[in-house]
């Protein structure tokens, strides 16, 4: 197949630049002309032109009435094999979809064009075995455990229906507001919502504008949300609502004794609910911090490795960002739209994070093909019963629908690059936390 091709001359030789290649490829007359006597015939069959009988038709007359479509399916078949052809004669890893320039297609003459792309890079990986990083087993201490305990104590709290009386600090609010001035859009509502007056995060308006207020009576006033206010469509804005009081309630919380772990789940006492809530904070923390030291030695590994990467693949990872930027503004109730955002701006500043994380991958690709780690069947099949017990699906659906998406293939990827990240802290090399004084 390779023979198909002329020898390019040594000025034309491939011309790198960091991941970028550029080709200059010549086919054969001789095979231009087999394409195109094919895709003339396969149009002459089907073409359908008054005088003539269905295939009948001469070909100087299927040439000149359907030129422009000979010339691009003859384009469209030639050149991706033209180039898929002349990348594997070179050993070329390429990256993407090749942009075609300079087409010279004249008849009784050879198709010539340029192709621009990019490449794999090519490095040598440096030693990944040993790397220092700090790291020390967590530690859960019991005051801890002790606010977990009442975090759980208050979750499990009872709201008990006062008689009416003048608001006061300590008191939950019943109320209904909505907003009449000061949001775009859809106003913003709630028939029942309870708002703990003089807790520290209750915002200061309402507390003040509500303090001494009886259960029926109705107050319009302006709250001013800080600009880092968590809900970005009233972030930074001053917003005018209507309340109206409808009760006040008392919040009771149950004793920390063993009745109440037995109520929580399967335990007798509440030794054994501390007990499994140590084990859980110890896991949380694990988790962590492991994560922070693959982190660490994922960076480690990038410092230590200086390659180009390919550029389609920083876009796309850049790309990816701000979608999920977008998704996480559209669940906010944000639409991305009616946001003033300079997303060049953002684009941009998300630049260098992504060529890290391009090389990441790269880098922990090359060492799951060193140590051949790899996805095993039922680590996916474990995942994927994972998905389909969150989805509430059968197993068997969430797994078409997967195949269908292409998603096994990411799942497998993910599972195998978290395998090497273990693999990576495992053989680390753990020192002990420096102090921050």
């Amino acid at each position: 197949m390779c023979a198909a091709f002329a020898v390019i001359p040594p000025t034309h030789m491939p011309v790198l630049e960091g991941c970028k290649h550029s080709l200059e490829i010549e086919v054969p007359v001789e095979e231009v002309q087999r394409e195109t006597e094919r895709v003339l015939a396969d149009i002459q069959k089907k073409a359908r032109l008054p005088g003539f009988r269905p295939g009948k038709a001469p070909a100087s007359i299927i040439r000149s009435r359907f030129g422009p479509q000979i010339r691009q399916e003859v384009l469209e078949e030639l050149l991706p094999k033209a180039f898929q052809r002349r990348a594997e004669q070179e050993h070329l890893k390429v990256v993407g979809t090749p942009n075609v320039s300079d087409v010279h297609f004249h008849e009784n003459q050879p198709l010539r064009f340029k192709a621009e792309f990019e490449v794999l890079p090519e490095f040598e990986l440096q030693e990944y075995r040993d790397l220092p990083v700090e790291y020390e087993d967590p530690q859960v201490t019991e005051e801890e455990v002790n606010r977990r305990l009442e975090d759980l104590r208050q979750s499990k709290a009872d709201y008990i229906n006062e008689d009416p009386h003048p608001i006061q600090d300590g008191d939950f609010a019943v109320v209904s507001l909505e907003s009449i001035a000061g949001v775009e859009g859809e106003p913003i509502r709630n028939d029942e919502m309870m708002l703990h007056i003089g807790d520290p995060e209750t915002l200061p308006e309402f507390t003040e504008n509500l303090r001494s207020v009886t259960p029926g009576e109705i107050r319009e006033f302006d709250v001013a949300y800080p600009e880092d206010y968590a809900e970005q469509r009233t972030a930074g804005k001053t917003v005018r609502f209507r309340v109206s009081v409808k009760g006040i309630r008392r919040k009771e919380v149950p004793e920390l004794n063993d009745e109440f772990a037995q109520d929580l789940g399967d335990f007798q006492t509440i030794d054994e609910l501390r007990d499994a809530i140590r084990k859980a904070m110890y896991a949380e923390k694990q988790y962590a911090a492991q994560r922070a030291a693959r982190d660490t030695l994922t960076a480690e590994l990038v410092r230590r490795h200086q390659f180009p990467v390919p550029e389609a693949w920083v876009e796309r990872q850049i790309e990816l960002t701000v979608e999920n930027h977008v998704r996480r503004l559209a669940g906010k109730g944000v639409d991305p739209r009616k946001v003033r955002l300079d997303w060049p701006k953002i684009r941009e500043s998300q630049r260098d994070r992504a060529v890290h994380e391009v090389k990441a991958s790269l880098l922990l690709d090359r060492i799951a093909d060193a140590e051949a780690i790899h996805a095993t069947q039922d680590e996916v099949d474990r995942e994927v019963q994972r998905l389909a017990r969150a989805e509430r699906e059968p197993v068997a659906a969430m797994r078409m629908k997967l195949e269908k998406d292409g998603a096994l293939g990411r799942i497998a990827n993910h599972i195998r690059t978290e395998k090497t990240l273990n693999f990576l802290f495992e053989n680390a090399r753990k020192l002990p936390k420096t102090s921050n004084a």
